[in-house]
């Protein structure tokens, strides 16, 4: 199906909701701590909550989206979007802000899940990963200017800024859906069915292998990437005691890591092919983080302990492999459920999502200001992730 040019630039930017909201304030934990009188490591409960509320988001999302279209369901939830940061920007304890960001996500979701049933909507296989590939290209931007704009805004203003920032942003995105994005799924597409139904198609999608598997390699690329997400802050503002200037530095080169998976993905994908590229992703994967592993428990020996430096390498190797598995785990599992593409996009970000709250409940409660816990959290997603690949490559054999 032909489509404006223009449109990946725009679902990038609607995507970019997430990782926006995730990113930027992740300088402002100190901050937020000592402004609301919390101890060390109890902002990323808010981090958790906005993890589950993706999770959760999703799931409705998806069904909105296959049973109204596209359209109507993203402006009515980024207007929610834009409203709860409002209540982020005034919170004045860590209860109120907390579930002003699980509210937040529950509208943010659609702008995780939508744009992905879009592209299904127009493109399958080889083309849809590449539409993938620049939509991730746009959308991943966020996650290297986030941290950074972040930090820069703490240097000035107090960290409410950072979500009244996020006001502006889904106020945009509100207007562009309204007026810009057309709604791919036509009328006489739509699913209108029962809840008893629609739970029921949700139970054969997760019994389908070829989802299940791609979508478990998916979840446990973000259980991974999200332990470092949730976790820097305290092991390299609080433990190694870089400023939030120089940590946004840090965190948006592993960033730029996972851009540049996602754009070689394409050119490689037409040498290599979907399995071999899945294959050397998780076991690239897996080798990182056992290098992480080993890194972050024998370098605390040392007179002068971890170093960040120690530990970036193959934090930003974990990252780019999540560039080549990102698109092809998201093609992968909704290559057999077109008719259902927001639902099977829904239960693909409530996967990953769900295993990204658990990360980041975990890293909180694990962290001790070293590298080690974002190090076993890494290893235990890519054994993860290589048993789901394991078990997807069986199923070709058997097809």
């Amino acid at each position: 199906m032909a489509y404006p040019y223009w449109l990946p630039l725009l679902l990038g930017f609607l995507s970019a909701v997430g990782p926006l909201s995730t990113d930027m304030y992740l300088p402002a934990f100190p901050a937020i701590e000592t402004s609301l009188g919390i101890r060390m490591g109890s902002a990323q409960v808010t981090l958790a909550t906005w993890f589950l509320g993706l999770a959760i988001g999703q799931i409705t999302q998806g069904s909105l989206a296959d049973r109204f279209g596209r359209r109507r369901p993203l402006i009515v939830a980024t207007a929610i979007f834009t409203l709860a940061n409002i209540g982020c920007a005034l919170a004045t304890d860590l209860t109120t802000l907390s579930i002003m960001r699980f509210l937040a996500a529950l509208g943010g979701s659609a702008s995780m899940v939508i744009p992905r049933a879009i592209v299904r909507d127009l493109s399958e296989g080889h083309a849809a990963a590449r539409m993938m590939s620049k939509l991730i290209l746009v959308s991943g931007v966020a996650p290297i200017l986030a941290p950074t704009l972040g930090g820069l805004m703490l240097n000035y203003a107090t960290w409410h800024w950072i979500f009244w920032f996020a006001v502006i942003y889904g106020a945009i995105c509100c207007a562009l859906v309204a007026y810009l994005l057309p709604d791919t799924l036509p009328p006489e597409k739509r699913v209108k069915q029962s809840l008893g139904r629609m739970v029921a198609r949700y139970g054969d999608i997760l019994s389908e292998r070829t989802f299940l598997t791609h979508a478990m390699m998916g979840g446990s690329g973000m259980f991974a990437m999200f332990a470092f997400i949730g976790g820097s802050p305290g092991v390299f503002i609080d433990g190694m005691h870089l400023p939030p200037s120089l940590y946004a530095v840090m965190f948006s080169s592993c960033a730029i890591f996972f851009v540049i998976g996602s754009q070689l993905n394409p050119t490689l994908l037409q040498r290599l092919g979907s399995d071999r590229m899945l294959n050397l992703a998780s076991r690239t994967f897996l080798v990182a983080t056992i290098v992480l592993s080993s890194v972050a428990f024998i370098t605390r020996l040392l007179p002068g302990g971890t170093q960040w430096w120690m530990i970036l390498p193959p934090i930003m190797v974990m990252m780019g492999c999540q560039g080549f598995n990102m698109p092809n785990t998201t093609v992968g599992a909704l290559q057999r459920h077109a008719a259902h593409a927001g639902t099977a996009s829904a239960l693909m970000g409530m996967t990953g999502f769900c295993l990204a709250a658990v990360s980041g409940l975990l890293v909180g409660q694990l962290s001790d200001g070293s590298a080690r816990a974002i190090a076993v959290l890494g290893l235990i997603g890519a054994i993860s992730a290589n048993i789901a690949n394991h078990y997807r490559r069986r199923g070709l054999v058997k097809a």
